[in-house]
């Protein structure tokens, strides 16, 4: 359908609405304090893993949640740990098929990520520790890496 002048209508526009934006779960744990809050001779060892899932909630609408994990060690103790499992629903209009899923999986944890980075920082901080600052995450590529994973399992016999 266009508008006369072969133009399409506005509407027909993609769209990406963030309709609500929550922590889903959050733990942080200090196992070793006060140990652990004194001065270290070395920087720990800091190991963060991110995980992205998406859950159809309605034609248009879907739940995207950004899992982070993180931990901090120090001379095989650890110092801390932190699990985030911060969501967002997302509304998705005039996007074709095949652009949804990368849509989903990609750019929706781009706009969460700035939130759950915040979170974590705090959290770190509020522990006792200098906030830690996650680096910026390359949705693309750990997409890409994702989708490699699942059709390397369905190559796999059973």
């Amino acid at each position: 359908m266009t508008n006369g002048n072969g133009v399409q209508p506005e509407d027909a526009a993609p769209q990406l609405n963030v309709l609500a934006q929550y922590t889903k779960d959050l733990s942080f744990e200090n196992p070793n304090a006060p140990a652990s809050l004194a001065p270290q001779q070395q920087q720990p060892a800091i190991n963060i893993q991110i995980n992205v899932a998406a859950n159809k909630l309605a034609d248009s609408e879907f739940e995207v949640i950004l899992s982070i994990e993180g931990k901090a060690e120090n001379a095989g103790s650890v110092m801390f740990s932190f699990e985030l499992a911060y969501a967002g629903i997302f509304r998705i209009a005039n996007v074709p098929e095949e652009n949804l899923h990368p849509l989903v999986m990609i750019e929706c944890p781009r706009l969460l990520f700035p939130f759950a980075r915040e979170i974590i920082a705090t959290s770190v901080r509020d522990g006792g520790f200098p906030p830690l600052m996650l680096d910026p995450v390359d949705f693309v590529g750990l997409y890409r890496q994702n989708m490699e994973r699942q059709a390397a399992e369905q190559v796999k016999p059973s």
